[in-house]
Order: C-alpha cells, then sequence, then structure tokens
C-alpha cells in the first residue's frame, strides 16, 4: 500500500508483482502507518547523517515502538539519548528498589511514573557493604556481621524506621497512584493509610515485620484481593500478629481473594472473623504459624475456601478438639501441604485436618516428615481425591499407598517422586489396576534407582576400579 503512494504511476512498476510488505503488526495503528508513510517521503530529502529520522515520530508513536521490543532489548533503550531515557522509562511497570534515597528523593517517580508493582523490601535494610556474609531469605538479601545481629535476630537499627518509610510511601503514593502491588517492610499505620487514601487501584500488598497496629492502615484499602502478612521469621525480625489484628483485618478487607499468613500467633477466634467477614476468600495459606490448638474447626466459616495451603508448619494443630464439632469446608477443593511435620503421636492432628477436608479433589504432600502408613491412611476419609502429588515423603511405603488410593474411584491423576521406601517391585495388582485407568502417571518413587541409571556407563560408584589396578 504504501509503495503505490510513493509512486502515483502503477505502470512505473509493473515488473514487481509482489511488492515487498512490511509486517502486518506494524501497520495495526493508522497513526503509525502515516508516520511511517511521512519517512519514506521525506527519505530522499533529508541527510540522515545529520538528523535523526525519530525525530519524525510523536513521543506516542515512538512510545508504541518501542513497547513491542522484547524484554530482552529494552535495557539498551535507555542508553540511546535524553528522549529515549524518558520514554522507555514510562514503559517501565515494575521495579524492585535497593536505594532508599532513590524514593525519597523523589526521582523514582519522576523517572518511572507509570509503575504498577514495586518491592521496596531489600531497600529498608541499612546493610554493611563492606561484609563478605550475606544473609537471604526469600525476597530479603542484606550483608551482615558481628554488630547487626543482637539475640540471634537482625538488629532493630538495621531497618528504616518508621518515620523514613512513611516519607517514602507518600512520595510513592503521591507520584505513582496507579499501584496495583507492593511489598514493603517495617511500615506504620500512618503509611499505610496514605497508601489506602491515594492508590485506590491496589489490589495485592506484601507487608513483612508487622504487628497488630499497623493493620488499621491496611483496612482502609478497600479493593484489597490479594495479601501476604509476615509477623515472625527466625533471624530477622519477631514481630508479633495476632487475633486482634485479624478482627481489624477482616472488617475492613472484606474484598480479599487470597490470604497468607506467615509467623502468625493467633488461634481459633482470628481464623473465625476471617472467615466470617471475607467471604469471597478462595485461598488460605499458613506458613510457620504459631496458633493454639483448635483452630482446623474454624475453617467451616471459610464458606467460599477452595485452597488451603500449610507450608513449614511445625505442627498442624496441637489439640483439633473432639471429631463431632470440627465441621467441614465444604467447598475445599485442593490441599497442599510442604515441608510440614505430620508425625502424629496420639493420631488425632491428621484425622481432624482430612475430616475438615473431606471434599477435597487434590491432595499434595512435599518434603513433608513423619508421613508413615498409619498417618497416610487417615486421606482415605476423602472420597472425592482425583489427583495425588508425593514427592519427597521417604517414609511412606507400598503398603499405606495401596491401602487408600485403590479406594479412591475418581482418581485420575498420580505423582510419586523420590519416596525411597516405595519399591517398584512391591507393587500390589491393586495398585497396577489403578495405574491402567489413570489419564496421568509419574512414577519415580525411588531417587537412589535413577541416580544409579544416570549414572550407567560412567565409572562412578565402581571404589575406583576404573582408574585404579592391582598390581
Amino acid at each position: 500500500m504504501l509503495e503505490d503512494l510513493e509512486n502515483p504511476n502503477p505502470s512505473a512498476n509493473s515488473q514487481l508483482k509482489n511488492p515487498p510488505r512490511s509486517p502486518e503488526l506494524w501497520f495495526k495503528d493508522q497513526q503509525l502507518k502515516h508516520a511511517i508513510f511521512k519517512m519514506r517521503r521525506t527519505h530522499k530529502t533529508l541527510n540522515l547523517g545529520a538528523e535523526d529520522p525519530f525525530s519524525l515520530l510523536s513521543d506516542q508513536i515512538l512510545s508504541l515502538i518501542l513497547s513491542k521490543l522484547p524484554m530482552s532489548q529494552r535495557a539498551s533503550n535507555f542508553l540511546v539519548c535524553k528522549r529515549w531515557l524518558s520514554i522507555q522509562s514510562r514503559l517501565v511497570r515494575s521495579l524492585s528498589l535497593l536505594d532508599w534515597d532513590f524514593l525519597e528523593s523523589g526521582r523514582l517517580t519522576s523517572r518511572f511514573p507509570n509503575l504498577t508493582e514495586v518491592i521496596l523490601v531489600n531497600a529498608c535494610f541499612r546493610s554493611s557493604g563492606n561484609s563478605a556474609i550475606v544473609l537471604s531469605h526469600k525476597l530479603v538479601s542484606i550483608h551482615i556481621n558481628s554488630e547487626v545481629v543482637n539475640d540471634g535476630f537482625i538488629d532493630k537499627g538495621v531497618l528504616l524506621d518508621f518515620d523514613s518509610v512513611d516519607r517514602g510511601l507518600k512520595t510513592l503514593a503521591t507520584g505513582c497512584p496507579n499501584l496495583r502491588k507492593l511489598v514493603l517492610i517495617n511500615a506504620s499505620e500512618e503509611g499505610l493509610g496514605l497508601v489506602a487514601e491515594e492508590c485506590l487501584t491496589l489490589q495485592e500488598l506484601e507487608l513483612h515485620c508487622c504487628n497488630d497496629m499497623c493493620l488499621k492502615g491496611i483496612a482502609g484499602i478497600k479493593n484489597l484481593q490479594i495479601l501476604k502478612l509476615v509477623g515472625s521469621v527466625d533471624g530477622f525480625y519477631d514481630s508479633v500478629l495476632t487475633d486482634i489484628g485479624l478482627t481489624i483485618l477482616a472488617q475492613g478487607c472484606k474484598r480479599l481473594v487470597k490470604l497468607e499468613l506467615s509467623g502468625f500467633e493467633g488461634s481459633y477466634d482470628g481464623i473465625k472473623a476471617i472467615g466470617q467477614c471475607c467471604q469471597m476468600l478462595e485461598e488460605l495459606t499458613l506458613s510457620d504459624h504459631r496458633m493454639d490448638g483448635g483452630w482446623l474447626s474454624a475453617l467451616s466459616y471459610c464458606g467460599n475456601l477452595k485452597t488451603l495451603k500449610l507450608q513449614s508448619c511445625s505442627n498442624i494443630d496441637s489439640s483439633p478438639g473432639p471429631n463431632e464439632h470440627l465441621g467441614s469446608c465444604p467447598t475445599l477443593e485442593e490441599l497442599y501441604l510442604e515441608r510440614c511435620q505430620v508425625r502424629d503421636k496420639d493420631k488425632r492432628t491428621m484425622k481432624a485436618l482430612f475430616l475438615v477436608c473431606k471434599s477435597v479433589r487434590v491432595i499434595a504432600f512435599r518434603d513433608c516428615w513423619g508421613l508413615e502408613d498409619d498417618v497416610f491412611h487417615f486421606a482415605s476419609l476423602c472420597r472425592r481425591v482425583n489427583s495425588l502429588s508425593l514427592e519427597g515423603c521417604s517414609l511412606l511405603t507400598m503398603q499405606g499407598l495401596d491401602s487408600v488410593v485403590p479406594s479412591w474411584n475418581e482418581l485420575q491423576m498420580l505423582q510419586v517422586i523420590s519416596c525411597n521406601s516405595i519399591k517398584d517391585g512391591e507393587v500390589t495388582p491393586a495398585m497396577a489396576t489403578v495405574f491402567s485407568v489413570l489419564k496421568e502417571l509419574k512414577w519415580r518413587p525411588d531417587s537412589r534407582c535413577l541416580l544409579s541409571l544416570s549414572l550407567a556407563g560412567t565409572g562412578v560408584g565402581k571404589k575406583g576400579g576404573r582408574f585404579f589396578k592391582r598390581a
């Protein structure tokens, strides 16, 4: 089309039956088509060595072009010129901050005004850059020495104080009002209240080192849907998060869909408040919880809960109470346990868990300690399971698997990985029948067998026989 416009006489190019055309993707926007046509018209008269052809494009068109580039090629765009630096900065949507002064001085919001996702955790630590020792925990990674550790925890002086964090949050909230996700640490009620007032579109929040009082500020974020609260982390901080904070949170954030509580010291009352007020809650994750016994029965108040995840829990529920008082969560579909201690002396805790979650269709155990045959047997209380995943459960045997799995008539997917006590030679006829009707089967129970197969033919494991010969 553009070639015809440049040469109004089609007969002049009669020999070109199929003139070359640019990819269709570049011509979806009509303004972009006219801009390229204008550049081609002026190409014959301009001295391209003296003038930049991109100067003919408006900022809007150039921004559209740069946004089409893959992420791997966008970093170099900042180095072309000041104009490209400004335009490419406006295209940045997510950022992890390392220097708090860059935020507090206003340079962050002036350079990246369209941010929607900001991570502030690492910038809130005054780490010692001269130390070669690095302490890491998920998002947090800081340099430490003997001066920053106190009684096994990071000293409070290493964290930015409330006033500094509040000033930074005020600058961020006013400069980037379209934030959708925010990750921060050691924020106060006032700072979070400023975020709630300015960032009306905020939907996801992750708050570390939080306590009950700061949750008053979070309660003002009316459109919050995804929330992660980290109270206590061994080796980093030991903030207290209890039922009081959860009750405040539940009364304000009634549109929560996903909630994760880490290092939480609450009980039955806190989980009950969340279930009664947050009726849209679909996913609940409890990580390294320190809750009092009896909290499992509060899950029956979560009327829309679909997924329950337990991670790094040294004790599921120390005192679940009588079975007739537990209730159940009829909408629950998925149950995940990862790095949990499930060894149960009186065989009450795991039975109570499966009674509450008896309607689940997906069960997954990963690197759980104490998952013996008699503990796994309680999974038979769940009659509608169609997917089972076992990984790193070294105490479970084929006998325990055979006592439960054949009773699940709706089972479609089975995954057994690195469960070293389950042997291929011990597969029973009932399990073989189950294997024959599954839609998906991943069977690698013995990790040592996999290692020997991968080393076959290499000579490794031959006690030096390949390299040393007797005289």
